[in-house]
């Protein structure tokens, strides 16, 4: 089956949303990266930038922007889902009649409930950055240097991702629901210093890594065509 630009739209639309929930779902474990702890979520949020310049490029910044909103509206759906399944009451023959796995079910989830909502902010007013900041710099350079309006979007927009994300996420926090650091209190200094600025100078280098993949991104949508005329709005 020979796929045309709608079809490969689509496929990139799929990824969009599955890395979005994964990254969610998933990003409550700290790994050890060697170099740097850092969330596991951290290997999927660079995709999301990627991808909506990959579709702006090619589509425009309207298309871009459905993609954000199908993001979004998926993360509030899983949102109020998961608030309704910590809230029911668990039955005796279940699976999760252990009540250590039952106290572990409504830790996880629940602390879960706190970062979706940070995510979802931080998502919504990031994402639509990196969509205005790619335009302004596509209109800039009249439709130049990919590389360049690449990653000054996407640098700033991750700037303003995670640190949006880290202080409804964390700040104040004064106990151990999320991570395990001697009852730390989360200040705005810890945050900022120790939270936020880590992991964005990590999702710099990912960005400037996933430069080449833009191109073949750009290039794999076009497909056969020699151009594909894109629009401003």
């Amino acid at each position: 089956m020979k796929l045309n630009i709608e079809n490969k739209t689509n496929i990139l639309m799929g990824i969009f949303v599955g890395a979005l929930i994964s990254a969610n779902l998933i990003g409550l474990k700290v790994a050890d990266f060697v170099l740097f702890p850092a969330s596991v979520g951290i290997l999927l949020f660079p995709i999301l930038f990627l991808i909506t310049d990959i579709v702006e490029e090619v589509h425009g910044k309207k298309k871009a922007r459905e993609f954000v909103i199908v993001g979004f509206i998926t993360l509030l759906i899983i949102l109020i889902v998961t608030i309704i399944a910590v809230l029911l009451p668990h039955v005796s023959r279940s699976v999760m009649a252990n009540e250590d796995l039952q106290i572990a079910y409504d830790k996880i989830f629940g602390t879960t409930i706190r970062i979706f909502i940070a995510s979802i902010t931080a998502f919504l007013i990031a994402q639509f950055h990196d969509i205005w900041a790619f335009n302004f710099w596509k209109q800039k350079t009249k439709g130049k240097y990919l590389w360049l309006r690449n990653n000054l979007s996407t640098i700033i927009s991750q700037f303003i991702d995670t640190t949006l994300f880290m202080f409804i996420a964390f700040y104040g926090v004064t106990d151990t629901a999320f991570f395990d650091l001697a009852n730390t209190r989360y200040t705005v200094e810890f945050v900022f210093l120790t939270m936020t600025i880590p992991y964005w100078l990590v999702k710099v280098l990912f960005a400037l890594f996933d430069t080449p993949f833009c191109y073949l991104g750009v290039r794999w949508l076009k497909g056969s065509k020699k151009h594909v005329k894109s629009k401003s709005n």
